[in-house]
């Protein structure tokens, strides 16, 4: 029965650690680009996109499309860092155990 609540202790413990660890994830940012630079797109580490920026040179008014594909990339890219971090901050607590659902 002793064991039994040391791990619930420690299973209460891993989860206040998790939820702390998820709100400062809000905090820290990853930036993805594309066409050189000239669209930038910040995720926080909640996957929320935070900032995009398109410097004017990217904007053709003649090729919308290609602004469009710049704007998606550098927003792919950016979620996937995001995931990444993510991942590794979550890992620290885990131990590096994959658990599905976590994030």
């Amino acid at each position: 029965m002793n064991n039994m609540n040391q791990m619930m202790k420690q299973v209460k413990k891993m989860q206040e650690q998790m939820l702390k660890t998820q709100e400062e994830l809000g905090n820290k940012t990853v930036e993805g680009t594309a066409g050189g630079g000239v669209v930038s797109v910040t995720v926080n580490g909640q996957k929320k996109v935070t900032a995009v920026v398109i410097k004017p040179e990217a904007v053709d008014p003649d090729d919308v499309e290609m602004l469009q594909d710049l704007v998606l990339t550098a927003i792919n890219d950016a979620m996937t860092k995001a995931e990444e971090m993510a991942g590794k901050e979550m890992s620290k607590l885990t131990g590096g155990m994959n658990i599905p659902g976590l994030f």
